[in-house]
């Protein structure tokens, strides 16, 4: 269901011939709060092993781009190592891409996916 609002404010300008126009007063159809959409899910980058890079350099490039404390690093290298993967960030969308590719500029294999 909607709900219609007034905007009661009239404002008033002058064109190029120096005339006036008035912008009359507008109705809007605002949404009742069981329409407003749920906010959107945020995405992940993931870092998957790979038989190129050591496990010192990927806890390097966490703590490097990530501003990750070491403990933190290792732990998620120790995911990637034993499991594959790791979730190393979430967030919106760009900010996952700039990660994924902040990641391929370090050499590390990472993808971008949406959180369930």
């Amino acid at each position: 269901m909607k709900s219609t609002t007034l905007m009661s404010s009239v404002t008033t300008r002058f064109d190029h011939d120096r005339r006036v126009l008035v912008t009359a007063p507008v109705e809007l159809d605002r949404p009742e709060a069981e329409e407003v959409v749920a906010t959107q899910r945020p995405w992940i980058t993931i870092v998957w092993n790979d038989p190129v890079n050591l496990m010192n350099y990927v806890t390097y490039v966490f703590m490097t781009y990530f501003c990750y404390p070491r403990e933190k690093a290792e732990q998620l290298m120790m995911q990637v190592h034993q499991e594959g993967r790791a979730v190393v960030s979430s967030g919106s969308r760009e900010e996952m891409e700039r990660d994924v590719a902040a990641m391929h500029s370090y050499g590390l294999w990472a993808t971008l996916m949406k959180d369930d």
